[in-house]
């Protein structure tokens, strides 16, 4: 089974509580998971929740919701906390709950770059990132060899590092055996320096294949980026 799970911690520190967020009438990771129930190739969404405040406002939607451990390190120790309890998981798609914008195709993009058996671990990243994006550290540039593997990601960046760079878009593809390995290796050194979980995965060898998009989707971060975000809800609501 192809499952899609939402990590949604309540204790964000930037912008505490923004999974709950409303963005035009409904909290910001309820669209995110509207969305991803969008997707061609996911068979099943599940969000995985920490609070029992979030269990209570989002009951009233029509979601698959686990609660999970507060104490998990990364977003991705959540999701495989739900998947150890979900054995017919072979595929998972961990999808950030703070991309109210995400376009499910983006989703089933990254589903597909494992019909290749060599990819156990997969990752988005967008040709869209202009000067903003450059100055932003909440904006993770990614940097790709010659085989679309993400070898390097980044916070902040200089003029000599500008050629050939990505936005990440932070959403993960594992196998079950990988997601597995994933969660039971310590947080590595770079992923602690730079609050970044994926170089939990570069740093014991384990090889992130990238699906390259031309998404523009938005991660909110802020409580400023909410006005952007629905000011792109509602365009998209009038082409529909």
């Amino acid at each position: 089974m192809i499952v899609g799970i939402i990590p949604a911690r309540i204790g964000s520190k930037r912008f505490p509580k923004k999974i709950l967020a409303d963005i035009d009438g409904k909290p910001m990771v309820v669209h995110v998971a509207e969305r991803a129930k969008q997707s061609k190739l996911l068979e099943k969404v599940i969000l995985a929740i920490d609070s029992n405040e979030a269990k209570q406002v989002l009951s009233d939607f029509d979601l698959e919701i686990v609660m999970t451990s507060k104490d998990h390190v990364s977003g991705t120790d959540r999701v495989t906390e739900v998947v150890k309890g979900l054995d017919s998981a072979e595929l998972i798609i961990n999808i950030q709950g703070d991309e109210p914008l995400l376009e499910p195709k983006v989703i089933d993009g990254l589903i597909k770059i494992f019909d290749d058996s060599t990819v156990s671990m997969g990752t988005v990243v967008s040709r869209k990132i202009g000067i903003r994006d450059y100055l932003d550290r909440n904006v993770v540039k990614a940097f790709l060899d010659e085989n679309q593997n993400a070898y390097d990601f980044k916070r902040d960046i200089y003029d000599s590092d500008i050629g050939g760079v990505f936005r990440h878009i932070g959403f993960y593809g594992f196998d079950r055996d990988t997601l597995l390995q994933f969660s039971s290796l310590p947080a590595s050194k770079n992923e602690i320096k730079y609050s970044l979980e994926q170089f939990r995965a570069l740093d014991n060898g384990i090889k992130i294949k990238a699906f390259i998009s031309n998404a523009q989707q938005q991660a909110i971060d802020s409580p400023e980026d909410l006005d952007r975000v629905l000011s792109q809800l509602n365009k998209i609501k009038d082409t529909d």
